[in-house]
């Protein structure tokens, strides 16, 4: 589903002492610095606020564990490890509040992904049917489709992970989503069908070598002014 997901944080020290010994907990191995597979979190000026992230754990032990790991280390609780059957019928969670307010829960439920941090986001907007537009005309590029459309939020996904833009008071802001692509071709199609349908571009279609070589992508903001990024990792032979 997502190539990468990355959040600011307002002070990266903090957002390290609070994710990094629930990662551990929950069996995510850092892959680099402040990144864990398919998530990550960076310095900056204006955090993300107000993001919901849901990341996986093998058993409702885990999800209970995650819980009361944040809760006694003094983070803020947001709702105690239980059922949830109204998203599915097995579904069991836990919430805490990261150091900038966002929403992390640890989340368990037969058929979940088995790979990668990051089971679901909820994306709070300030316009539904805007970001639904957005979302809908990306989506055959980016790799994703529409699987649920309510009066509160849509629903897009994979079978292997999901997010939802959601009508649920002031919007998600600077979260940066990234979707996978097989060829540039891909990349620069994205791009094209995003300004053309009036959306803003934030970067053409170009090497990024400052990530990797090959890295080539394109990046073009929703309506709620996030960052979103279709890539092709392309490497030169030989390397991994």
């Amino acid at each position: 589903m997502f190539d990468h997901v990355t959040i600011r944080v307002s002070d990266r020290t903090v957002s390290e002492r609070f994710y990094a010994p629930l990662f551990d907990m929950l069996g995510h191995a850092k892959t680099t610095v402040d990144e864990w597979d398919d998530f990550s979190f960076a310095q900056g000026d204006a955090p993300t606020r107000r993001l919901h992230i849901g990341f996986r754990a093998t058993s409702r032990e885990l999800v209970d564990t995650f819980w009361r790991t944040g809760v006694e280390a003094g983070y803020r609780d947001d709702g105690p490890p239980g059922p949830r059957p109204q998203y599915t019928p097995d579904y069991y969670g836990s919430f805490l509040l990261d150091p900038d307010g966002n929403s992390v829960e640890a989340v368990h439920y037969d058929g979940m992904r088995r790979d990668g941090t990051i089971d679901h986001l909820w994306i709070r907007v300030a316009d539904l049917a805007a970001a639904k537009r957005f979302y809908e005309t990306i989506a055959p590029l980016a790799g994703f489709s529409l699987r649920a459309d309510r009066p509160n939020r849509a629903n897009f996904g994979t079978g292997n992970g999901s997010f939802a833009v959601v009508d649920d008071g002031p919007p998600t802001e600077n979260v940066h989503l990234a979707f996978p692509a097989a060829t540039d071709a891909a990349v620069e199609a994205f791009h094209s069908a995003a300004v053309a349908a009036g959306y803003l571009d934030n970067g053409p279609p170009g090497e990024r070598p400052v990530y990797h070589r090959g890295y080539y992508a394109a990046f073009v903001l929703d309506p709620d002014g996030n960052n979103v990024e279709v890539v092709n990792h392309r490497r030169p032979t030989g390397e991994g």
